[in-house]
């Protein structure tokens, strides 16, 4: 399974390049900004792009959507899907909360798949299973791939972190439920998160467990 992680965008967020090594075929997680570095390293990796995934609508997320999507359209023999939450489409048919923060963005391209609870996207031999993880934004999706011990995740759960909630939409409850879900997963499980460096639910379950025995 190739994994390749580049810090994109205004804020360095994290987007992910998975490929599987024997068809070459790949997905693009996140394209929150910096189109042609996600695209030339698609390239060197020599990958043909099944889906691009936005694990939320937020900008730093998507900015790179509309240019990624539309090189992909021209290189490809067949075209990616792009894929996010349905309840995260509004946001990301608004510019995914740029203008909050004083940042221009391209219109993003419609969705072509609806990623819902239990849905598995399959890219060659590796299958990503859509776990619905609300809380940072009322769409927001966790991709599980069990076999390859790795979940990406977003904003939902960070190393040594958590996703804001104070965002419209945001909830910390409902943050800290998908949070609860997670852990659940195995300890070795790699938290691929949307900012900062890779973690493992091991790692996570037991800060929260000292935190929350801290007097």
């Amino acid at each position: 399974m190739i994994i390749k992680t580049l810090a994109v965008g205004p804020i360095l967020t994290n987007c992910y390049i998975v490929g599987d090594e024997r068809s070459k075929e790949g997905a693009i997680i996140d394209p929150g900004g910096d189109a042609q570095k996600i695209l030339d390293e698609v390239q060197r990796l020599g990958l043909a792009i099944r889906y691009v995934i936005n694990t939320h609508g937020h900008f730093d997320h998507t900015l790179a959507n509309a240019e990624v999507m539309a090189a992909l359209k021209e290189s490809q023999e067949t075209p990616p899907l792009l894929a996010i939450h349905p309840a995260d489409a509004p946001l990301l048919a608004v510019g995914g909360g740029a203008a909050w923060f004083g940042v221009h963005a391209d219109p993003s391209p419609d969705p072509d798949v609806e990623l819902n609870e239990g849905d598995v996207l399959t890219v060659g031999r590796i299958d990503l299973e859509v776990w619905h993880t609300p809380g940072h934004s009322p769409g927001s999706v966790s991709l599980v791939c069990p076999a390859g011990g790795v979940v990406f995740d977003g904003d939902v759960l960070f190393n040594g972190g958590i996703g804001r909630t104070d965002l419209p939409g945001g909830d910390y409850q409902t943050l800290m439920a998908s949070i609860r879900r997670l852990l659940t997963l195995p300890d070795e499980t790699k938290v691929y998160s949307g900012h900062g460096p890779a973690t493992t639910i091991g790692r996570e379950r037991r800060a929260r467990a000292s935190d929350e025995h801290r007097p």
